[in-house]
């Protein structure tokens, strides 16, 4: 048993059976321990002396009344608190199962149905506090804890800061670090007063976290890491994980803008952008499929103009954005199978589709060139055409001109 333990189960005998540690952070340490009077296992966390040293007992006491009438089935709830031999404690509820910080150490990743639901419910338990007025500040997946069912609990609101008049004692003052710098919003982070949208700006950092596999900004030291908030850009979730639906990235985005006015206003209007629909598909792109040129030419050596017309024609296509052109290996595997125009057609039915294909090149004259005999068919209605060139040029907005 550590020195901590050993004084505080002094200090608290007859009311507390401190029996081991359970884990420690920058701010405190806790440990698992039995309520004797309530014949119950509790957390109890002792913040760190030279922390309780700065903050005092008086203003500790009513900081945690603050956490303690936060009464939310996602919240995890203050019991009890006190000073012992110098030292600030409060106990919370023991939660059989895991934090979120040891989920991620096994899995990396979560499922995207299953994180969303994770920050779902953290958001509702900070959204409830948010209206009664405190500040978590120090939202981080080591704070979320899940049970074995799996329900979320936010925990260490004891630590937390009031809102309110210019008049209200804070627990924490300027210049004093709390915070962890994965999370920490930039007003956070510069000092800076904060209120309920410094603690959505951390949860959208869990919340990237969970998808990515990584929080939004990285860096060798804690300094390197929030100068990453104020000179690079907003990151979007999506380019490390396609799966993740667009209005989730959309959301986590404007929750990591650097200007809190930039970002949502209440965890509700997240909450509403987390789970908004995604927004209707467009119409499909029309599909075009380019087959092989006959030689119709006297001479077999010319069938090579046939395929490079090909070629040359799918990349002009290609360019255009409004199109979808089919590969050419696919086209030529199409032809391979014998079937017709309306065949072809069919087989392609999930877009709509225009077939080129070409009945006859052969070369009139020196003068005339290159005829090409071009049959365009929509779901296998042809229309031949006579054409000395087959370029698509794209206009401005993309459109085939």
């Amino acid at each position: 048993m550590t020195d901590t333990a050993a004084q505080l189960g002094e200090a608290l005998r007859g009311r507390y059976v401190v029996e081991r540690e359970l884990g420690r952070g920058g701010m405190a340490t806790v440990f698992l321990a039995h309520d004797l009077k309530h014949d119950r296992p509790v957390a109890l966390k002792v913040l760190l002396p030279e922390l309780a040293a700065t903050v005092g007992p008086e203003r500790f006491e009513r900081e945690i009344k603050l956490a303690a009438r936060l009464q939310h089935p996602h919240i995890l709830t203050v019991l009890d608190s006190g000073e012992a031999n110098g030292l600030l404690w409060f106990t919370m509820p023991y939660v059989e199962g895991h934090s979120l910080r040891d989920r991620l150490h096994r899995e990396h990743q979560l499922p995207v149905d299953e994180a969303l639901r994770i920050a779902r419910e953290a958001a509702a338990a900070l959204d409830y506090a948010h209206e009664h007025g405190v500040v978590h500040r120090d939202v981080k997946p080591e704070n979320i804890l899940l049970t074995r069912r799996g329900e979320v609990l936010v925990a260490d609101f004891g630590i937390a800061r009031a809102l309110g008049g210019a008049e209200t004692e804070t627990l924490t003052q300027t210049g004093m670090a709390v915070g962890t710098p994965g999370y920490m919003s930039p007003e956070q982070a510069a000092g800076g007063s904060v209120d309920g949208r410094s603690d959505i700006y951390s949860l959208a950092c869990v919340l990237y976290e969970m998808l990515a596999g990584e929080t939004p900004y990285t860096g060798p030291t804690p300094q390197a890491i929030i100068a990453k908030r104020f000179s690079d850009p907003v990151p979007s979730v999506r380019r490390v994980r396609a799966t993740v639906p667009e209005a989730a990235d959309q959301a986590i985005q404007r929750a990591l803008a650097l200007v809190p006015a930039d970002r949502f206003g209440t965890v509700l209007e997240l909450l509403a952008a987390l789970e908004a629909p995604e927004a209707p598909a467009g119409p499909p792109k029309k599909a075009i499929v380019v087959l092989p040129f006959a030689n119709l030419s006297p001479d077999p050596d010319n069938a090579y103009f046939g395929d490079g017309l090909m070629e040359e024609v799918i990349a002009d296509l290609s360019r255009v954005r409004a199109l979808t052109v089919i590969s050419r290996t696919s086209s030529v595997k199409l032809t391979e199978t014998g079937w017709d125009l309306r065949r072809i057609g069919r087989e392609l039915d999930s877009q709509p589709l225009v077939a080129i294909t070409c009945s006859a090149c052969r070369t009139k004259s020196s003068t005339d060139g290159w005829y090409r005999f071009v049959t365009v068919s929509t779901r296998g209605r042809t229309v031949p055409r006579r054409h000395a060139s087959l370029r698509a040029s794209p206009g401005k907005d993309g459109a085939a001109r």
